[in-house]
């Protein structure tokens, strides 16, 4: 049974969740307010192998590293290593967010052509929707092609707040 090592840290946009794993990669980030949705996706991806959730104070510093984020530390989450379940499509589209650069974003249709499949940005998107490690996985840089902020499952105003954060000027 996959033991799940769980924190909950305030945030300058609420309170997160942070989920590992034994060997302290990132299993889920959520926001509380979204814990049902998280639960979801735990459900989703570890139901057939269980796993049980422990509470644990900062686990392997991962807590830290969120908050020192928060703080302005931008390069840290790169840093953070993750272990998510998933499609192979999913968590391929999941390594290819972690390639987009702090305060650049990019819209679902050149992430889908960076993957070499063009056509289907739709695809790109749920994949997008999809992931349970926000923030280190930062699916809040992918945005609508006319620039709208668009499908962040933490809501539109913390998207923005976390691009403004990272440097990317909203117009």
């Amino acid at each position: 049974m996959l033991k799940l090592l769980q924190d909950n840290i305030a945030t300058p946009l609420g309170p997160l969740w942070v989920i590992c794993d034994e060997q302290f990669r990132l299993r889920a980030i959520e926001w509380e307010q979204h814990s049902e949705r998280m639960e979801q996706l735990l459900d989703i991806h570890y139901r057939s192998e269980g796993y049980e959730r422990v509470v644990a104070k900062n686990p392997g510093g991962l807590s830290d590293k969120l908050a020192d984020y928060f703080e302005g530390n931008l390069s840290i989450i790169d840093t953070l290593e993750t272990a998510t379940g998933g499609t192979d499509f999913q968590r391929e589209v999941w390594r290819a967010l972690r390639s987009i650069p702090c305060g650049h974003v990019m819209h679902y249709g050149q992430l889908a052509e960076q993957l070499g499949r063009p056509g289907a940005a739709r695809a790109v998107g749920a994949a997008n929707g999809a992931n349970p490690v926000s923030i280190v996985v930062p699916c809040h840089r992918v945005i609508g092609r006319n620039g709208t902020m668009t499908g962040y499952a933490g809501g539109v105003q913390r998207k923005e707040w976390l691009l403004r954060h990272e440097g990317y000027l909203l117009l």
